[in-house]
């Protein structure tokens, strides 16, 4: 009998081991020391001026909308396909999300989608680098030039993705989760980058209650703050990050060439995919995942219904009709990427698969 193959877990070696039980003997848990140098080294990654770690990418997107000013009265455009948090950290900030549909080939906002949508009461575009795929950051950043707005870049499954050779994240603010899915971890966690000094302090501010100085509050702030434990694994998941990448890349372009029956995911010209998700499309998919659930193959379908189709945005009519996303909720499948996925592992997906075409 087979092994299981799972579609996701976090890789976690002695590195991370020897780097926990080193926080664990300074005494110094909390926000600290560990916490700035693991800053230091993704806003390097990121190719940022400044990184704010914070709790988690739920909250680098609250914080990230706060910081900008952006409240009651206010619209912000953003994906209905998507984990909820991306909407929902704009009803946090008292804001109205307002949908735009997804190109229905990268499962990213639609620059066109998202130009109609566009009003007097739209203060930001808040788009998602779905799966590891940049969005059309180019039309996007016109639009936004255009139309003089914020950009906040959900990046949170795209550590490492590119737009026509430009890092994302460099167009605006961004925000990160380093959940144990994604393709770097600190167990929990999240991070805010931007070129943007005044902001950068401003995030700072709110995440920590809003003290620059311990004990003096100057505005509203939360205790959104990621501990030095958390940090210690991002600095030693920091070190393979590139190679992970690579590998994810790797196992892409080996399905996107052996896989028949389903649609695979095409990358646009522009995009350096980093795969957080290999996602393929099928008509069958609910009976292709009930076929790979018996051959021991781990699957998962992100995401079954759309934001504007979830209770909490129909009670509040924050609905409307975005057929690509709706038709993506019903067809999508996503299958093992892993960087430890093993030559066999990878085999027996595919044969699975095409056994089911």
């Amino acid at each position: 009998m087979n092994d299981p193959i799972p579609i996701s877990r976090p890789i976690l070696g002695q590195a991370e081991r020897d780097a926990v039980i080193a926080v664990l003997e300074s005494g110094q848990l909390a926000q600290g020391e560990v916490v700035a140098r693991f800053e230091a080294a993704f806003a390097q990654y990121c190719a940022a001026r400044y990184c704010i770690a914070v709790s988690s990418g739920t909250a680098a997107l609250h914080l990230a909308l706060l910081g900008l000013g952006i409240g009651p009265g206010d619209e912000v455009i953003t994906s209905p396909f998507s984990f909820i948090a991306s909407a929902n950290a704009i009803l946090y900030v008292g804001a109205r999300p307002v949908f735009a549909d997804i190109d229905p080939a990268t499962f990213c906002i639609d620059p066109d989608a998202v130009r109609r949508a566009i009003t007097a009461h739209t203060r930001a575009i808040l788009p998602v680098h779905l799966f590891g795929q940049a969005a059309d950051m180019s039309s996007l950043d016109r639009l936004a030039q255009h139309h003089g707005l914020a950009i906040v870049e959900d990046a949170c499954q795209a550590h490492g993705a590119r737009w026509d050779g430009r890092p994302v994240g460099s167009w605006g603010v961004a925000c990160y989760s380093f959940y144990p899915t994604k393709n770097i971890t600190t167990a929990e966690g999240g991070a805010i980058t931007t070129d943007d000094g005044d902001l950068a302090e401003q995030f700072r501010m709110l995440r920590s209650h809003g003290v620059r100085r311990r004990y003096y509050h100057e505005i509203l702030g939360f205790n959104f703050r990621m501990t030095d434990l958390q940090a210690a694994i991002g600095l030693a998941q920091l070190s393979n990050i590139e190679g992970w990448v690579d590998a994810r890349r790797a196992h892409a372009a080996r399905y996107t060439d052996e896989l028949r029956g389903v649609t695979v995911p095409p990358v646009r010209a522009e995009a350096f995919h980093v795969f957080h998700q290999y996602t393929v499309r099928s008509r069958r998919r609910d009976a292709l995942q009930e076929h790979l659930l018996g051959a021991g193959i781990g699957t998962g379908i992100y995401y079954p219904l759309p934001i504007h189709q979830q209770r909490l945005y129909v009670e509040r009519g924050l609905t409307g009709q975005f057929p690509a996303s709706e038709r993506a909720a019903g067809d999508v499948l996503s299958i093992p990427v892993r960087p430890d996925l093993t030559d066999d592992e990878q085999r027996r997906v595919i044969r699975a698969i095409d056994a089911f075409a």
